[in-house]
C-alpha cells in the first residue's frame, strides 16, 4: 500500500478546514494523512496558524470518540475540544487515506492518575510520564487504543509511538538538575524496577532484586562524589556495564521481549486489514532504540512495519542510519521513513532532496513528513519535489 504521508494534528486541520487541507495535500502528491489520534502535551509554534501562533494541546487525551467497553481499568480521556471524533470522521470521508498516529505509553495525565502503572527507578521513584509496558493495565490500555480506533473508524492503519520503556531524559515539563547529565547516569536512572518488572524478570530466570540494589548504590555513590563523567567515558562505562554485568544484560534483553509481546498482542487485536507500524524510539540514531525495549527485527516480525524517524541534520547521517537499520532488520518486515523538512534537520531543499532520494534508493517503502502544523509554508512546498526525488514506488 502506498504511503506518502503528512503528519498532522486535529487543531491545525480544524482551523484550516479539512477540505482545504486535503486539497493542499493532494496538490503536493501526498496520498495519506497521518493523524494524531492519541497524543501527549506540548508547546507548539505554528508558522501558518491563523487563530494564533503558539498552541498548548490538552495533555494525554485522544482525538476520537472512544468505546470505553474496549478498555480495562485505565481508560482514555477524550480531548475536550476534539474528542468526539469530528476531525478524524471528516478525514475518513475524504479521498486521502487516513493513518492513525497513536502515542501509547507516554502519558503524564494517565500516569498521574494511575501512578501504580508507571515505571519506577531503582529508588522506587515513579516516572508519571511513562506507563510501564510490564503492567497489565498499561498493556490493556495500549491494546485497547489500537483496537478501538481501527474498529471504530475506517483508517487504513496505525503508526504507534512509545510502545516501550521511556528513557529518563524525556517527557516531562521543565526537566532540571544541577548535575551534568551523561549517558551512564541517564541509563541507570531510566531502568524500571517496578513490581511487575521484577516479577516478570523472575519468570524469565532473572533475579532483578540484587540488580536494583546495585544500580541504586552505584547512582547514590556517583551523586555523592565530586566526579562528573565526560561524555565519551560515560558512554564507555555504560557499554562496559551492559557487557560485564550478566544480570543487567539479561534484564535489558528481557525488556525487549516485553515490548515485542505487547506489539504482537496489539497486532492480534487490531482490525485485521489495518496495517500496524512501529515508531521504535525517541533515540537518535534509531539503533539506540534497544534501550527502550525495541528490538527492530523482532518488532518488524510482530507488527509488519517499522516506521523510523530519520531525524538527522544531513543526508550523510540519514544514509548511515538507513544502512544500520537495514542491517538490523535483515530483511524482516517493511521499512518506512519519516523526515523533517526543516530546522533542525533538513533545513534546505537540496539536503531534503538528497536525503529522500537516498531513502528511495535504499528500498524504503513509504515516506512521511513531520509535521504540517509546525512547518513554514515554504518548507511544505518542498514536499512535492521531495516525493518526486523519493521515487516512483506505487
Amino acid at each position: 500500500m502506498s504511503y506518502r504521508a503528512i503528519y498532522t494534528y486535529a487543531w491545525d486541520l480544524a482551523e484550516a478546514g479539512v477540505n482545504e487541507a486535503i486539497s493542499g495535500f493532494k496538490t503536493l502528491g501526498l496520498d495519506t494523512v497521518t493523524f494524531a489520534a492519541s497524543y501527549h502535551a506540548g508547546k507548539f509554534l505554528r508558522p501558518h496558524g491563523r487563530a494564533g501562533k503558539v498552541y498548548f494541546p490538552e495533555d494525554g487525551t485522544v482525538y476520537f470518540k472512544p468505546d470505553m467497553s474496549r478498555y480495562g481499568a485505565i481508560k482514555p480521556l477524550p480531548n475536550k475540544e476534539f474528542g468526539q471524533g469530528e476531525v478524524i470522521s471528516a478525514l475518513c470521508q475524504r479521498p486521502l487515506k487516513v493513518n492513525a498516529w497513536m502515542v501509547l505509553l507516554h502519558n503524564t495525565l494517565l500516569g498521574t492518575q494511575y501512578p501504580e502503572a508507571t515505571t519506577a527507578n531503582a529508588f522506587g521513584d515513579r516516572y508519571v510520564y511513562s506507563l510501564c509496558p510490564s503492567h497489565p493495565e498499561a498493556r490493556a490500555y495500549a491494546v485497547g487504543l489500537v483496537r478501538d480506533v481501527t474498529q471504530s473508524y475506517p483508517v487504513t492503519g496505525v503508526s504507534l509511538e512509545s510502545p516501550g520503556f521511556a528513557p529518563y531524559a524525556h517527557g516531562f515539563h521543565h526537566e532540571f538538575a544541577l548535575n551534568q547529565p551523561n549517558r551512564w547516569l541517564d541509563q541507570q536512572l531510566g531502568l524500571c524496577f517496578c513490581d511487575h518488572c521484577i516479577a516478570g524478570a523472575a519468570k524469565a530466570g532473572i533475579d532483578a532484586k540484587p540488580l536494583k540494589a546495585r544500580v541504586a548504590k552505584d547512582i547514590s555513590d556517583y551523586l555523592a562524589s565530586e566526579i562528573d563523567f565526560p561524555a565519551d567515558m560515560a558512554e564507555a562505562f555504560w557499554l562496559a556495564d551492559t557487557r560485564t554485568d550478566g544480570e543487567l544484560g539479561a534484564f535489558l534483553a528481557w525488556r525487549c521481549d516485553v515490548v515485542t509481546s505487547l506489539v504482537a498482542e496489539i497486532r492480534d487485536r487490531a482490525r485485521k486489514d489495518a496495517s500496524v507500524a512501529i515508531i521504535p524510539s525517541v533515540s537518535r540514531p534509531t539503533g539506540g532504540s534497544w534501550y527502550e525495549g525495541s528490538d527492530l527485527a523482532a518488532l518488524a516480525n510482530a507488527a509488519g512495519i517499522i516506521e523510523a524517524c530519520f531525524y538527522e541534520p544531513s543526508p550523510v547521517r540519514i544514509r548511515a542510519d538507513l544502512f544500520d537499520i537495514k542491517r538490523r532488520l535483515r530483511g524482516k518486515g517493511e521499512l518506512r521513513g519519516i523526515v523533517r523538512p526543516a530546522w533542525p534537520d533538513l533545513n534546505n531543499k537540496a539536503d531534503l532532496l538528497a536525503a529522500v532520494s537516498a531513502l528511495g534508493a535504499g528500498d524504503v517503502a513509504g515516506l512521511a513528513f513531520y509535521n504540517w502544523g509546525h512547518l513554514r509554508m515554504e518548507n511544505v512546498g518542498w514536499i512535492a519535489d521531495a516525493l518526486n526525488a523519493f521515487g516512483g514506488k506505487p
